[in-house]
């Protein structure tokens, strides 16, 4: 925002304006209702209707060598998502390969979770994603195991960097973008499930659930990193990509995370966490408070808060592990010190 600098006008006696308490009470009403219709016009009310409050399932995992179907499984249970004669689409973060390192979503989560699911009767479970760094996915397929898990389980795998796209509105308007192509084959899924991995980053603060939306958008049409998106706000892009994806399920992969110059270039922090929710703002909200970060310091965070979930724990209950089993302090930039709890 462009700062505006009032001209100073010299007064010969400076003014006192006396206001009575009633009439104080009333502008702060007037404000907050005026900052509310400013916010609101990026969205259309009517569109959206925030649950009473949002159920999240913390799950103790120790390792990727945990059963971690049944981990999930459980939660799902839990969460009460019932999947039966569902088409349903994971998405987790495949970003880039380097050997050692915990950039990507774990393929062992990734797999526990299409097996889960297809036990509670869904109809075909696929994977999909669409890399904004590295542009081969076959290799980043085969690089980081994740191939071979999908082909014991028989599942598809669809890059969305490629796919056939269609152009669909958008459902909030904090960029001005107004309509995205979107990969057909995530269009036609009746649950998109975000799985990302938790880590900082170093333009957003954290990425969670809903920055794990940005490898929806082909590359094939909008370029790499996904330039438009950066172009026209990471954080205005975020709140719009869920908006209209509405993603109906997240599943973090938090057993592991990624602390300090992330979401390529920092270092292991585990976590021993699997969390998963309905509401991804509520979600990233908890992910956040987990490893140190004040969620109302993240401005993604803060606009999804008025209509798309909850950032306000005590709008939130917690069906499994409280957050205090697993909070913990991750390494941030130093440009980021300020978001910490």
């Amino acid at each position: 925002m462009a700062e505006f600098t009032a001209e100073r006008r010299p007064t010969a006696e400076p003014r006192t304006t006396h206001v009575t308490r009633r009439e104080f009470v009333a502008s702060l009403a007037g404000a907050a209702a005026a900052a509310s219709c400013t916010r609101s016009r990026h969205y259309d009310p009517r569109q959206f209707a925030l649950p009473a409050a949002s159920d999240i399932a913390l799950l103790h995992a120790s390792s990727y060598d945990s059963d971690l179907s049944d981990t999930i499984g459980r939660g799902l249970d839990l969460l009460g998502v019932d999947v039966r004669r569902k088409r349903v689409l994971l998405k987790p973060n495949m970003v880039e390969y380097e050997p050692g390192t915990i950039i990507n979503t774990h393929p062992k989560l990734v797999a526990g979770a299409a097996d889960a699911l297809r036990r509670r009767g869904a109809a075909e479970v696929l994977v999909g994603e669409g890399p904004g760094h590295r542009r081969d996915v076959e290799y980043l397929l085969a690089s980081t195991g994740l191939y071979d898990y999908l082909r014991d389980l028989n599942v598809r795998f669809v890059d969305l960097n490629h796919d056939d796209v269609r152009v669909v509105p958008l459902r909030s308007s904090f960029t001005d973008m107004g309509s995205l192509a979107f990969p057909t084959e995530l269009l036609a899924a009746d649950l998109v499930v975000s799985m990302p991995k938790l880590k900082t980053h170093h333009w957003a603060g954290m990425t969670c659930s809903m920055k794990n939306l940005f490898g929806t958008v082909p590359g094939a049409v909008y370029g790499w990193p996904k330039n438009p998106l950066h172009l026209h706000g990471i954080n205005e892009s975020i709140v719009d990509l869920t908006a209209t994806i509405r993603p109906a399920l997240t599943i973090v992969d938090a057993i592991v995370g990624m602390e300090g110059d992330g979401p390529i270039m920092g270092t292991p922090h585990p976590v021993g966490m699997i969390a998963m929710g309905r509401d991804p703002v509520a979600v990233d909200a908890t992910c956040a408070r987990a490893i140190g970060i004040d969620p109302w310091k993240l401005r993604y965070l803060e606009d999804a808060s008025a209509f798309l979930g909850h950032v306000d724990e005590r709008r939130m209950r917690f069906v499994a592990e409280p957050v205090q089993r697993f909070r913990t302090s991750f390494k941030l930039l130093p440009e980021w010190s300020g978001v910490r709890l």
